[in-house]
């Protein structure tokens, strides 16, 4: 499990295709780009855990609110493409997920010891 955590590449790549998958269901809802998605939810927090674990000592509370921050986007995104299949509103869940996805981001990046 060494390549989970020699560098931050797999955690980056996976977020980005997550990414991309989540604003192509929502555009175009469809079962199988959705399970895709979930599959990436996992591969984020395995590999973001991963991390978590590796550099933990430089700075616990940044890396916390990292992951807090992440978790809470996954579950923001989760419900954004679930309110938009039952036909609810689905604005301010939207919203919020791109925000604090946002601040997850810029927090990752800012961390250190990640290279």
């Amino acid at each position: 499990m060494d390549f989970l955590t020699s560098s931050t590449h797999v955690h980056i790549t996976t977020w980005v295709i997550a990414l991309i998958l989540f604003f192509v269901a929502l555009k175009k809802p469809s079962t199988g780009v959705h399970m895709g998605l979930r599959l990436f939810y996992v591969l984020i927090l395995v590999t973001g855990f991963m991390l978590f674990v590796t550099f933990d000592y430089l700075n616990p509370m940044l890396y916390g609110l990292k992951m807090l921050g992440g978790l809470i986007a996954i579950g923001l995104m989760e419900m954004t493409l679930v309110r938009k299949k039952k036909g609810k509103s689905n604005g301010g869940v939207l919203i919020g997920a791109i925000l604090v996805l946002i601040i997850t981001i810029v927090l990752g990046f800012a961390l250190p010891g990640i290279a």
